[in-house]
């Protein structure tokens, strides 16, 4: 992640193939972007993502009318419905496609210095709807990198990724593709002292600030 770098790739980058072993001592070359060509040979298949289950939308089953009125000779209309909202409406966008990943205040800055903060945090509460903020392929889903909880990483571009950590619950799976504003998980505070989501936009593997890309609120 850190590198600009999706683990599978990096993995055909260095020839390891499945299970993806790796030892003490071995060298992991982390150099130049790979290739086009050949990282396409040499990259395993992934899976095709399955869409995500979409909202059915309202039962067509007929709604009977209200009886007729013996003084009015009229039929009443039945009371109109509402169709449920699959996913909550799509927050504002930057000029450069980026959207605010969730609703609460800031708690935590961006920082360049050494191992300070390399994104912001935004307050909230447990559960709240974390969602993504711009188009992409999610390259990651899962606890393992110490420090950030229970994590997600898309994939943007060639040059673009963004993260978000200290989920309570992931929806989304490694492959999937998503679009802003999709929810993607739940607020939590896996890996940290309170529930908040850390929120990241890495440039070629480098973290930029992210508040340089949102849009202004």
């Amino acid at each position: 992640m850190r590198y600009g770098w999706e683990w599978r790739e990096l993995a055909a980058h260095n020839g390891i193939a499945a299970p993806y072993v790796i030892h003490p001592g071995q060298k992991i070359q982390l150099g130049p972007v790979r290739q086009a060509a050949a990282s396409t040979a040499a990259r395993p298949s992934v899976p095709a993502a399955t869409p995500a289950p979409t909202v059915p939308a309202t039962s067509q089953a007929a709604v009977a009318a209200t009886p007729v009125k013996p003084d009015s000779g009229k039929v009443q209309p039945p009371p109109a419905t509402k169709a449920p909202s699959a996913q909550p409406a799509v927050s504002a966008r930057s000029p450069s496609g980026w959207a605010w990943p969730a609703e609460g205040p800031l708690v935590g800055r961006f920082s360049s210095n050494g191992s300070l903060n390399k994104g912001i945090d935004i307050g909230g509460q447990l559960g709240q709807p974390v969602l993504a903020a711009s188009d992409g392929s999610v390259v990651y889903a899962g606890g393992g990198l110490r420090g950030y909880g229970e994590l997600i990483i898309i994939k943007h571009s060639d040059v673009y990724v963004s993260a978000y950590g200290h989920n309570r619950r992931l929806l989304v799976r490694e492959g999937q593709q998503v679009k802003a504003g999709q929810v993607i998980a739940e607020m939590g505070s896996t890996g940290t002292d309170r529930v908040k989501l850390h929120f990241e936009i890495r440039r070629q593997g480098k973290p930029v600030d992210p508040l340089q890309y949102l849009p202004s609120r």
